[in-house]
């Protein structure tokens, strides 16, 4: 009787994706979205953050990009 080395009865199992892309995708779309909530938030009242208000329309473009970066991880995640 022929014994067997355990290794040898096929293929390894190929490590498929990054553990990092799906929470790094979340994170970046929600504080995107939280970005651009707040902005639109205190637009329209008299609360001022002092570095935050000072961006204006800049705050769309910040929230936008936290977005897409979201959308970069997206495609690293399989």
């Amino acid at each position: 009787m022929r014994r067997r080395n355990k290794e040898s009865q096929g293929p390894k199992p190929q490590k498929i994706g990054n553990r990092w892309a799906a929470p790094a995708m979340v994170i970046s779309a929600v504080i995107g979205l939280a970005w651009i909530v707040v902005f639109y938030t205190i637009s329209s009242t008299d609360i001022t953050i002092p570095w935050y208000s000072d961006l204006g329309q800049w705050n769309l473009a910040i929230g936008m990009g936290f977005i897409v970066a979201a959308f970069g991880f997206a495609m690293k995640w399989e």
